[in-house]
């Protein structure tokens, strides 16, 4: 069994997926990006279900009288942990694709080292990204 927060290294690690959810535990049939698609496909679902608050406007200054969250900065930090996702994999898969030359160990053991030794930085900072991206996510989700 591996528990990570790093995408790559259960992509290249794990044969089965389980989905633990509801008091159960599944097989998962897909890959991490199905399992993503479903996660914010189930949030989008869970929103749509929820009823809306609605502020009343206050006659004397026109602003809502129900304490009002503005969503965009919530918005913005989930793009940008998205975007910063998006870059760290890229840059893993560039490191991947080095370590995968079975040659540049037998060449260079140094700079195997130092490549493979970036490559856990990358895969720490993606953890990071992922767990502020979660954070974010359920943060705007909160505030709807």
């Amino acid at each position: 069994m591996l528990v990570s927060h790093d995408r790559h290294l259960l992509a290249a690690s794990v044969d089965r997926l389980w989905l633990v959810a509801d008091g159960t535990v599944t097989p998962f049939d897909g890959d991490l990006d199905d399992y993503r698609r479903r996660v914010l496909s189930d949030r989008d679902d869970s929103r749509e279900d929820r009823p809306r608050k609605v502020a009343r406007k206050d006659a004397k200054d026109g602003k809502g009288t129900a304490e009002r969250i503005d969503k965009k900065p919530l918005r913005d930090r989930v793009t940008r942990a998205e975007a910063e996702m998006a870059r760290l994999a890229r840059e893993i898969e560039k490191f991947d694709a080095m370590l995968a030359d079975g040659g540049l160990f037998a060449r260079d053991p140094a700079k195997a080292a130092a490549t493979a030794k970036s490559r856990a930085d990358f895969a720490a900072a993606l953890a990071k990204a992922e767990e502020d991206w979660l954070a974010a996510g359920t943060a705007l989700e909160a505030a709807e």
